[in-house]
């Protein structure tokens, strides 16, 4: 366990709420960050940032783009440059994806930053932005903008620790940082899934390890189509990211942050069409899931890690 030192950075103007107090302390091995034009962050900015980044950090070497909003992701996709990235990680849920936060793993160009500035975003970070682009932005935009001089690829081993304070006591845990064990990762089904669908089946997984439990996501081409998070089960929450991808899950990836259990989500993956399921496995009823899954020639993969995060 690290012993950390914390010093005041600055009094920040509220907390969640107007009516609670909060400050932003600094702390050895903090990540290295840029506040551009003299404006500050809020501490949901700051929440949201760091958010972001987290999913971000998982595609630090191809064009990616994430937005966040209350913590909570809205839309993530990778794309052949990252304009192509944005436009499909905004359709995933354009709604939510206003007043929210968006992160760039690569430049922020001028087009770019005139159609974030329309949507009333409050932080957009990335390792740079153009030129022309830190004008526009200087002169018409609303918000702010953060220039993350730590590379993406260093952002998960910054502050190795997870901590929490409670009243029942300070609960310390490692990181989430878990990658995909060869040995565990699965295909369970007699239905086989091509290289493309394993491809999207590793990006969802990385994904959905961001999102709060139970949650579910339905992914296609390297872009979400479909968020459900902070439910009360796995069925309920593959119905609800269903429900949401509508005609998008056709022929889509299903990936789940915890162990399917219930019947009712392998049925509502095949009303939704899906070809691929990725979960943890590990259920008492797998079998009989596995072999429903193959009943409606869908694929499943099991990687035997879970995803929770309360």
């Amino acid at each position: 366990m690290k012993e950390y030192q914390f010093s005041d950075l600055q009094k920040l103007k509220y907390g969640e709420n107007p009516h609670q107090k909060a400050n932003l302390c600094s702390y050895k091995g903090m990540v290295d960050y840029e506040i551009l034009f003299n404006k500050e962050l809020s501490y949901d900015n700051i929440l949201n940032l760091n958010a972001v980044t987290e999913i971000l950090s998982e595609f630090y070497d191809v064009n990616a783009v994430a937005i966040t909003k209350h913590k909570k992701c809205c839309g993530v996709a990778l794309g052949a440059s990252v304009d192509d990235a944005y436009a499909k990680a905004f359709d995933c849920d354009p709604i939510g994806s206003f007043y929210g936060t968006i992160g760039f793993s690569s430049t922020v160009n001028l087009e770019t930053a005139k159609h974030i500035s329309s949507m009333g975003v409050k932080v957009v970070v990335a390792p740079d932005f153009s030129t022309d682009a830190m004008t526009y932005i200087d002169e018409n935009a609303s918000f702010k903008a953060v220039r993350l001089h730590t590379p993406l690829k260093e952002f998960k081993n910054i502050g190795s620790e997870d901590v929490k304070i409670t009243p029942f006591g300070v609960l310390i845990q490692d990181k989430n940082t878990k990658e995909l064990d060869k040995d565990l990762f699965k295909v369970v089904t007699k239905t086989k899934p091509t290289k493309e669908q394993i491809e999207d089946a590793i990006f969802a997984w990385k994904v959905v390890k961001y999102t709060q439990t139970d949650s579910a996501i339905i992914v296609k081409d390297f872009a979400t189509k479909g968020i459900s998070q902070g439910l009360s089960n796995s069925a309920l929450a593959v119905e609800q990211a269903l429900n949401f991808a509508c005609d998008g899950s056709k022929e889509a990836i299903l990936a789940t942050d915890g162990v399917i259990y219930s019947q009712d989500a392998i049925f509502a993956a095949a009303q939704g069409r899906i070809s691929l399921i990725i979960q943890p496995g590990g259920s008492d009823k797998d079998k009989e899931l596995i072999a429903l899954a193959d009943k409606y020639n869908i694929a499943m993969i099991t990687t035997g890690i879970r995803n929770h995060r309360y």
